[in-house]
């Protein structure tokens, strides 16, 4: 793999729903997604997975550098306020620490200056062609 714009590119589920990239830099990421009607449930707003999916894509992208292979080994979400159908999401990952084979990510989405839903996740690299390991 060439590196997270690769990666995103091939990535069906995430480019079904039309996250885009809006930057792509070593350790972070910053992507968006605008909620359509088919991402709303029973109660009218927003199913969260489709937030967790979006958080989740910014940690891949952060995670992820040329050569290597990285994927989430733990998740989690905190969903502060509903989201509603049309909506324009954006994702910040942020990498906070990166040790070995193993890091953390904090993921903000924003719909506009509102923080609806904080996001950490730990990786882990299980091939990195650039150190010489699988």
């Amino acid at each position: 793999m060439n590196g997270p714009a690769d990666m995103l590119a091939n990535d069906a589920a995430s480019t079904a729903l039309g996250i885009k990239a809006l930057d792509l830099s070593d350790g972070s990421a910053t992507l968006t997604m605008t909620v359509t009607d088919r991402m709303i449930n029973g109660h009218g707003i927003a199913h969260g997975g489709y937030v967790f999916l979006l958080a989740d894509t910014a940690f891949a992208c952060a995670c992820n550098r040329p050569g290597s292979v990285t994927v989430a080994a733990q998740a989690e979400i905190d969903f502060l306020v509903p989201v509603r159908l049309g909506d324009e999401l954006v994702a910040t990952a942020v990498e906070r620490v990166r040790r070995g084979r193993s890091g953390i990510y904090d993921i903000t989405v924003r719909r506009g200056d509102e923080v609806v839903a904080e996001f950490r996740g730990r990786s882990r690299t299980l091939k990195d062609q650039a150190a010489g390991r699988d």
